[in-house]
């Protein structure tokens, strides 16, 4: 019996835990995915645009704007008359040929089109994206951002004397001079006067220093504000497209508050009105390219997702709208292209990692500032993550040792009750009301916690839940193997289905959560081999034993989808605790000197504190409550 009580515990602890993290991961988990749109090859895939970059001699030329071609045909007079009334003073620049720039380093190369001065693609030279054929085999290829021709980048310019008012630097073609690391357009207005967008990439890193300025423009704008538009079809770059589907939206950070994103799920947008936006981030699961306002802030932002299905090329449309002021005749961004790394992000100071979704509230802030930099610390030294993250299993262990001590001892005190116990089931027979009374008087009157089993257990789920959401974050682990694993990011594989498991656990079969699987049923087999047999003979007991061997298995369904990292760090902390226990129980702990204290708390006098007090009145009721029932049942007996 009293062992029955231990294990009871305990397994009280984790069933509340399961069920948390069953509720959680239907909150925080991606809906189940659409089988995958079935695409060519791409590792023979290279942009039109990177092509041209590398030999621009066979520059084309790209046609008119479709006002432009709208004058075909017609004398020379009407045609400068209607460009003049479409584009104002910028007409000089409503013609000309495309040109390809690139500004590179170690790390990237960028490749700019001087229709419009904007970013073409941005090449990643360190990554790669991987998509599964249909085999399920991996196929990777070069990852490229920003590169869908669909993409717009582009200052709405209020120019008077134009028919609407305003004109769009899409619409213009702007000449590129290079100088070093620094690439400038610049739109023809007549007359010495220009439009001008500058852009200098750093060494060793991602980052671009923008600058958008005008010359001899003043009398010309309307406004003292640019009306910017950011449209990008966001490609999928990883195989596990349920977690980057739900992990990619647009960020932004309003002044004095912290960063918030539009709706990952499904179609939304956010629109703040006056409210100052310090940044904004077009962001992937592990990618983003954000846009940084430097001495200024961006008003009247708008935001919007929208969600495209499994069947189309493209992941999501994101797409940006924000006021920008330009009293001054120039105005300085930075714009970060590149991944999610948190040091990088962290540089620009204004919360840009922040975009990384570790999470909210409490889990959030555990991921970023305790297991993040304890990951980062342990892979100074670690090469391999798998390693990293068997340390990190062992460091929490030992953090948490203490408890799981005093859990196995709480165990083993009530485990020296055992007479005691097995006398009370002979005195009360089959009354469990009486025996659950008189089994908690017995528990006090020896200082005996039945409830010391659950904190070590309780303490950890924090960090469990934390890192549910860390390792599909954290780029570190992206396409990082350890063993049969080829990206710690995204689930392990050793077969590939011809058919999707059911709650969303894919095609395939995770090794990592059959390992966690069998761990968990061999420790709960011993757990329950330590009982006393006639204690699993009542109803509540079977339905317990049923539940520890079944809710292993109906999770399995939930994990095999899952970050292989998560499942690798329940692989071994599985293990270690199974260790942990056997250890504890047979080498550390002194049975003869526990029963030697238990008589000692017996004799000594008993505090009334208000949670005794509390336990003492509860009792009391209880026992009325017998003392009423076996009066009934005598009555009914005369």
């Amino acid at each position: 019996m009293e062992e029955k009580q231990s294990q009871l515990s305990t397994y009280i602890g984790m069933g509340l835990i399961f069920l948390l993290l069953f509720l959680w991961m239907q909150y925080s988990a991606p809906p189940p995915a659409e089988a995958l749109a079935k695409e060519g090859d791409p590792a023979s895939v290279e942009t039109t645009a990177g092509k041209q970059a590398q030999n621009q001699t066979d520059t084309p030329t790209v046609p008119l704007p479709q006002e432009t071609l709208a004058t075909a045909g017609k004398s020379d007079t009407v045609k400068n008359t209607l460009i003049a009334a479409k584009f104002g003073v910028f007409a000089p620049a409503a013609a000309g040929q495309e040109q390809f720039e690139v500004l590179e380093n170690d790390l990237v190369r960028i490749t700019f089109t001087s229709k419009g001065g904007r970013i073409k693609e941005v090449f990643l030279k360190k990554f790669e994206k991987i998509l599964i054929d249909t085999a399920g085999k991996d196929v990777k290829s070069p990852l490229r951002l920003l590169e869908d021709d669909l993409n717009r980048f582009e200052f709405e310019i209020p120019v008077g004397g134009t028919a609407n008012g305003k004109v769009l630097t899409s619409d213009l073609f702007f000449a590129p001079v290079k100088n070093g690391n620094t690439l400038t357009f610049r739109a023809d207005a007549g007359n010495g006067r220009y439009f001008e967008q500058s852009y200098t990439l750093t060494p060793d890193n991602y980052r671009l220093d923008y600058r958008v300025s005008a010359n001899g423009l003043e009398n010309v704008l309307t406004q003292k504000e640019l009306r910017f538009y950011w449209e990008n079809h966001i490609d999928k770059l990883e195989r596990n497209q349920t977690y980057e589907r739900t992990m990619s939206s647009v960020y932004f950070k309003v002044t004095d508050e912290g960063a918030d994103y539009c709706n990952c799920r499904e179609d939304d947008i956010k629109s703040l009105g006056d409210k100052p936006v310090q940044w904004f981030s077009h962001s992937n699961q592990f990618f983003n390219t954000s846009i940084v306002a430097q001495g200024f802030t961006f008003r009247d932002f708008t935001g919007e997702v929208r969600v495209f299905g499994d069947a189309d090329s493209n992941l999501k449309m994101l797409k940006t709208t924000a006021l920008v002021p330009f009293e001054r005749g120039s105005v300085d961004m930075a714009i970060y292209t590149g991944p999610n790394e948190f040091k990088r992000l962290q540089e620009f100071g204004v919360s840009l990692q922040d975009i990384i979704p570790f999470g909210a509230s409490i889990f959030g802030a555990i991921n970023r500032w305790i297991i993040h930099p304890m990951m980062d610390f342990l892979a100074r030294f670690i090469g391999n993550q798998g390693i990293v993250i068997l340390m990190l299993t062992l460091l929490v262990k030992l953090l948490v040792y203490p408890l799981t001590y005093r859990m196995v001892l709480s165990q083993s005190k009530m485990a020296a009750l055992k007479p005691r116990l097995e006398d009370l089931k002979k005195k009360h027979g089959d009354d469990q009301q009486a025996m659950s009374v008189e089994t908690m008087k017995l528990y006090s009157e020896y200082g005996v916690n039945p409830l010391g089993g659950c904190l070590p257990i309780f303490l950890q789920m924090p960090i469990w839940f934390a890192l549910y959401r860390f390792f599909p974050a954290s780029i570190e682990f992206r396409q990082e193997s350890f063993l049969w694993a080829t990206d710690l990011s995204s689930y392990d594989s050793i077969m590939h289905l011809p058919f999707d498991l059911p709650f969303g656990a894919g095609a395939h079969i995770s090794l990592f959560t059959l390992i966690w699987v069998v761990t968990t049923l061999w420790y709960t087999w011993y757990s329950m081999k330590q009982m006393d047999a006639s204690s699993m003979q009542n109803d509540q007991m079977k339905v317990m034993k049923y539940m520890q061997y079944t809710m292993p298995v109906f999770f399995m369904f939930f994990f095999n989808s899952f970050a292989s990292g998560l499942t690798l760090y329940l692989c071994f902390s599985n293990i270690l605790n199974i260790g942990q226990t056997l250890v504890t129980k047979e080498f550390l702990i002194d049975k003869e000197k526990i029963k030697a204290q238990l008589e000692i708390n017996k004799a000594k006098p008993k505090k009334t504190s208000g949670f005794r007090a509390r336990l003492d009145q509860a009792m009391k009721e209880q026992q009325r409550l017998q003392e009423e029932k076996t009066k009934q049942a005598t009555k009914k007996k005369k």
